[in-house]
């Protein structure tokens, strides 16, 4: 079965790079804008349990079905967030961008869509994906609505999907781009000033 390889995905303002434990500090000082641990519709470790978070990391991806990143905002240098590529299906040609979380100062601003650009040029471009799924909480409105800004497709809910950290029971929106919307979606992203300015570095 083809997996996963680690990739460096350059931008022209974010650069996503193989999360390592290296990226611990700069992640933890990312997770501490907005205290995001707190937020009740997401799943964003608390600084402190950041070992068993890149530990974690190591471990799925080493099956090749997941890799996470960290996102670098290249103005500063300073690690923004993270996300993944989850669930890789090679067989089926599908693939999840998921596990996302910015720290609060970049919410909202180019650093999400770039690195959703790139995440989807390299699955649809690079891995010939036919389906890219983003699946995020029914409550978590600021997400839905950058999922939607996008492009992607509201599929519908997934009820009683997951249990989160507070004991409740979430139901799922699932969103799709499958590849004959990719053309279109990536013209709109690209009409925001969005495109990859090399080949993706494939890392040791």
């Amino acid at each position: 079965m083809m997996k996963l390889q680690p990739v460096t995905l350059e931008g022209p303002r974010v650069h996503l790079e193989p999360l390592q434990h290296a990226h611990a500090a700069g992640l933890a000082a990312a997770i501490r804008d907005g205290e995001l641990w707190q937020i009740t519709q997401t799943i964003v470790p608390h600084p402190d349990d950041l070992p068993a978070f890149f530990d974690q990391a190591s471990a799925v991806q080493a099956s090749g079905k997941e890799l996470a990143f960290a996102i670098i905002d290249k103005a500063t240098g300073e690690i923004a967030g993270s996300t993944r590529f989850r669930c890789y299906e090679p067989a089926h040609k599908r693939i999840e961008i998921g596990f996302s979380f910015l720290g609060r100062r970049w919410q909202r601003t180019y650093v999400n869509s770039e690195a959703k650009y790139l995440l989807l040029q390299h699955a649809f471009d690079v891995l010939g994906c036919n389906r890219v799924e983003l699946l995020t909480d029914v409550l978590n409105t600021p997400s839905r609505n950058a999922i939607a800004r996008l492009g992607a497709r509201e599929e519908g809910v997934m009820r009683q999907h997951m249990v989160m950290r507070d004991g409740r029971v979430r139901d799922t929106v699932a969103y799709s781009i499958v590849k004959g919307e990719w053309a279109e979606v990536r013209a709109r992203l690209e009409g925001r000033g969005l495109t990859v300015s090399a080949e993706p570095e494939v890392s040791d």
